[in-house]
This record gives structure tokens, sequence and C-alpha cells, in this order.
């Protein structure tokens, strides 16, 4: 949560609070994600696809999500898709494609943010609203333990995958 609701209130019955941050409490932002994409080999003769293609179509695949999956306590208020744009991989030792993609989205609390910060894909965050943001010390625990259970669920995830 941005403010505690009892302090909230206090400062409310003080006006200390701006009467714009009293209205308008959700938290809004812009993230950018980076759509990697890695070349399929042809199988025979055909089937091929190039890292440009497989990059634009993984993007493709996630606008659709973000755009048609809700999500309690977020919106997305605007996309922007940006310039495909390519990179030598010097261990790989080949070009790999990137798909850019910007979301301006407006959540409740930080705990809705995580979900976009723990992504492969996550590249740069930019807060929005509000220009400051206060939190208690139970909200700051909260915080802490939602990152921990996002990164023991990827964690998790990484061993399953590996162990097969």
């Amino acid at each position: 949560m941005l403010k505690s609701e009892i302090n909230t209130r206090e400062k409310e019955e003080r006006n200390e609070i701006p009467r714009e941050q009293r209205i308008n409490s959700r938290l809004k932002f812009k993230v950018r994600f980076d759509y990697k994409g890695k070349p399929r080999p042809a199988r025979f003769f055909f089937g091929g696809k190039r890292t440009e293609n497989v990059a634009q179509e993984f993007r493709e695949q996630q606008v659709a999500l973000w755009r048609n999956v809700p999500l309690q306590g977020i919106n997305v208020e605007n996309m922007d898709l940006g310039e495909l744009y390519s990179v030598y991989d010097e261990e790989m030792d080949e070009e790999i494609a990137f798909a850019p993609l910007e979301l301006i989205v407006s959540a409740d609390s930080l705990e809705d943010l995580l979900r976009f910060i723990v992504r492969e894909e996550f590249r740069r965050i930019e807060i929005l609203e509000p220009s400051s943001i206060i939190l208690n010390g139970k909200e700051i625990e909260r915080l802490l333990f939602k990152m921990n259970e996002f990164f023991q669920n990827r964690l998790m995830l990484r061993l399953k995958e590996s162990s097969r």
C-alpha cells in the first residue's frame, strides 16, 4: 500500500496531505520490456525463423496477454511498441534481436509493481505518480515478503526445469 490508512486519515484531518494526493492514491509507472528473439534452426529444408521474426512474435504474444488478461489492482493504460534492434552475443556467436515494449500502468500498490520488475524481459521502470511515496514499517515488511515470495517461486521453477 502507498500510505497507511491510519496515518493518512490523521494527516487528512490536519490537511497535511494535498487534496490531489488524497483523491488519486494509485501508483502510475512506465515499464520497459525487451523481448529476446532466439533464432530457430530450420528443420530439414524449411521452418527456420530469423531472430527478428521470433522476437516480434514473442512481443505480439505478450501484448495480447497484457491487453486481454485482467490483473487485479493493475490497469495497463497504454502500450508503445518500439523498433526492433539487434545485438551481437559473443558467447553464443550470433546476432540476437530484441523487440521492446513500453507499458504505462496504474497499480493499487507497490506489491503490484513487483510482477513487472521480476520478469526476465524487464529493462527499466519510471515512477510517474506520485512524486513521493511514504511507507511505514509494516508496508516495507509486506513489500520485502512479497519480493522474497516472487524470487523463491522463480528459483523453484528453474530448479524444476533443470532437473528435467
